[in-house]
């Protein structure tokens, strides 16, 4: 085999990876990082002999590269990329034979490898792909060749050099999703799983390594996602070695895996992204998803959710009203929450019963879409299509189509228990209840929630474990009413954000990121979402003044500055507003509807700001910036320093202005006349914040005017 054919050198947007195949092994990751240029057949050998460490009388403790899927039989001790057996044997599978198939295309640079164990009766393939943005993905296909194999685990692993010394990932629980925490990388295993039959309100999100000290503009960083809405295990592996891998796979409970002769099994997305700080990384992954062929190319709709406004207690003239309010206000999509089916007066009745409910809508929805289409909106409907409540013409009907361990349907969570879709019957009776109302009501968006955990989710009558066929289950769900509806959007909704993943964003055009809806709240876990995802697919509303998840009160200007600069909806009871409310509401609208293209087409940018007591987020684009600067807590000292706004072209030259009025005594001298400056200047000698106090919002809007000489 010829050298360029065992040496790989894929490069995409200022990133290179540089895989080996030699002696017929699993590809092997010798760089995963900043590009290196034009490399020739003899340097990419000279590279892979440098990687090479001296093996003194044994390889097992040697820090030698280590194929993307780690084999026990290859000396590697710690997380096996293939767990599983044959009836016992075939236990330690060894892979050879490797050859790899160069594919580079417009999308992707590519290569697939395909390896074998003919004495374990196995063959895995491992597609790698790197496409335009720098983003790394791959995924493994393991084919069973002999008798039925019990498959525990199968995960990929992405090593990471030595000086990424420092781990980082996110973690949470309801309306407190994605907090940041770090932690050496020290010797030994940080295991991150999800066992409730999606990623959870706990997930990592992302798992980070990176040099010390890392933030958000500074410090090489590497990053995996996996791209999977069920039960996962992600690792972070440091070997006395000197080894040190992230990997990510599924979790997989007893035989809710087993391949039988001649069936094989594709592993979800193991997704890495690499920069030069969490911004650079994260500006990846953006990249990726507006680069779908699916993402939303219309601006994205503001719309009025009736959630907060009313929970339960729907009443049609009430709520037309709302839907004559909401175009007033010049929203663009009206979308109906829970309560407006079956027995769903509360949350304790009614679930799995898709039909509009005769005593709370006798005329049926069909008066409420059709006005709402009138209007010009978008007509968005509540779903939970993957729960049912015990108490529900559904359960009564089919009891089996509840998940049953063996011990009955197990511990009730939010009053409900969660609908087994593997069977094809309840499958094709959610399919069917939710086509018929899209269909009859010309319903554009579907509010898609997830309010309960799989615990002991068995499959009857077997009892096997059925969290994976459910999320595979869920995707062709999805799949089918978008097929059948081309112009169908869905929210990922999980209460909140217990289901954001790379998996679902495949069928889904926005998640809504948590149910705290207090912006105090909402700026945090926007902002460690946006690592994940872009502006425009994190929806943020602005809610009632009293934020029910947190008892916090926030002003309007507060709510208004938070929502509008991700993907804006409006929760808060329009009726209830006072005239200075309407117009300030009006207000921030009218903010959104004007900067929405650069908001959701920029690049996110966030300052590393010393001693954490303000933030300043930002949204850059060809046109201009938008930043939010907000004192976070009072700090020791005053004033609390310059805003230096990152991310701007340095030659350009930035007119600067406040987007929203501050009190006289909180203005600054340059925001009382025109103010311009490069972007170099902006960014390494800033301006003097104002002095606002803590959770006064301060938006700056930087006009692009052209180069500078």
């Amino acid at each position: 085999m010829r050298r360029q054919e065992v040496i790989h050198h894929l490069r995409r947007g200022g990133v290179s990876l540089v895989v080996t195949l030699s002696d017929g092994r699993l590809p092997r990751i010798l760089h995963w990082g900043a590009d290196l240029g034009v490399l020739d057949d003899d340097a990419l050998a000279a590279m892979e002999r440098a990687a090479l460490p001296p093996l003194g009388d044994t390889v097992i403790y040697a820090p030698q590269p280590v194929p993307m899927l780690p084999q026990l039989a290859e000396a590697w001790l710690g997380e096996s990329g293939l767990a599983g057996s044959r009836d016992g044997s075939a236990w330690a599978p060894l892979f050879r034979h490797a050859r790899g198939r160069r594919e580079d295309t417009s999308a992707a640079d590519r290569l697939v490898v395909l390896a074998e164990d003919p004495e374990s009766a196995l063959e895995i393939e491992i597609e790698i792909e790197l496409d335009g943005g720098g983003l790394l993905r791959a995924r493994p296909t393991l084919r069973n060749l002999g008798g039925a194999y019990r498959v525990d685990r199968l995960a990929l692993a992405l090593p990471v050099p030595a000086h990424a010394d420092e781990l980082f990932d996110l973690a949470g629980r309801w309306t407190r999703e994605r907090m940041p925490q770090r932690r050496p990388f020290d010797i030994g295993c940080w295991v991150r799983e999800a066992r409730g039959g999606k990623p959870g309100f706990e997930a990592p999100t992302l798992t980070v390594a990176g040099e010390h000290g890392f933030d958000f503009r500074r410090g090489e960083v590497w990053g995996i996602h996996l791209g999977w809405s069920g039960n996962q295990r992600i690792v972070a592996e440091r070997t006395s070695g000197g080894t040190r891998m992230l990997s990510g796979g599924e979790f997989l409970y007893p035989d809710e895996l087993v391949l039988r002769p001649g069936e094989h099994v594709v592993s979800p997305w193991l997704y890495g992204s690499w920069g030069d700080g969490l911004d650079a990384l994260a500006a990846r992954f953006h990249d990726h998803l507006r680069a779908r062929k699916t993402h939303p190319s219309l601006p994205r709709p503001m719309l009025l959710n009736t959630w907060e406004a009313v929970y339960f207690d729907h009443d049609e003239a009430e709520l037309l009203a709302a839907a004559e309010r909401a175009a007033a206000f010049g929203l663009e999509r009206f979308v109906l929450d829970d309560g407006w089916f079956g027995a769903r007066r509360h949350d304790r009745a009614g679930l799995g019963d898709w039909v509009v409910s005769p005593e709370v809508w006798p005329r049926g929805l069909d008066a409420l879409a059709s006005r709402v289409h009138e209007l010009g909106m978008g007509f968005g409907l509540w779903f939970e299509p993957e729960m049912v409540n015990l108490d529900s013409d559904l359960a009564r009907a089919h009891p089996e189509w509840i998940f049953d361990a063996g011990h009955g349907v197990g511990i009730a969570a939010r009053h409900q228990h969660v609908l087994d879709l593997g069977h094809d019957g309840a499958f094709a009776h959610v399919l069917a209840q939710m086509a018929t109302l899209i269909e009859r009501l010309g319903i554009d968006f579907l509010k898609w929630d997830h309010n309960r955990s799989l615990l002991d989710a068995g499959h009857s009558p077997t009892g096997r474990a059925g969290h994976r066929a459910q999320t595979l289950a869920v995707y062709r769900l999805m799949d089918a009413l978008r097929a059948r509806f081309p112009g169908l959007e869905i929210e990922a909704c999980s209460s909140g954000g217990a289901r954001i993943d790379l998996g679902i964003l495949e069928r889904a055009d926005r998640v809504w990121a948590s149910d705290c809806s207090d912006p105090h709240e909402r700026v945090d876990i926007n902002r460690w979402t946006s690592l994940l995802l872009p502006p425009e697919l994190i929806g943020t509303h602005i809610g009632e003044p009293r934020a029910y998840s947190t008892g916090r009160v926030a002003p309007l200007g507060f709510r208004g500055a938070v929502a509008s600069m991700w993907q804006l909806g409006v929760e808060a009871d329009l009726a209830a507003l006072g005239d200075d409310e309407q117009g300030e509401l009006r207000g921030w609208i009218a903010f959104h509807r004007e900067h929405r293209a650069l908001l959701h087409s920029g690049r996110v940018v966030h300052a590393d700001l010393a001693g954490g007591a303000a933030s300043l987020d930002g949204v850059v684009g060809d046109a201009g910036a938008v930043y939010l600067y907000l004192l976070r807590e009072r700090p020791a000292g005053w004033p609390p320093g310059r805003m230096r706004f990152v991310g701007l072209t340095p030659d350009r030259r930035y007119r600067v202005r406040l987007a929203r009025e501050l009190a006289a005594h909180e203005t600054p001298p340059w925001a009382r006349e025109e103010l311009v400056l490069t972007g170099r200047v902006l960014a390494e000698v800033g301006i003097e914040a104002p002095g606002v106090g803590v959770d006064d919002p301060v938006i700056v809007d930087l006009e692009a005017l052209g180069k500078t000489s």
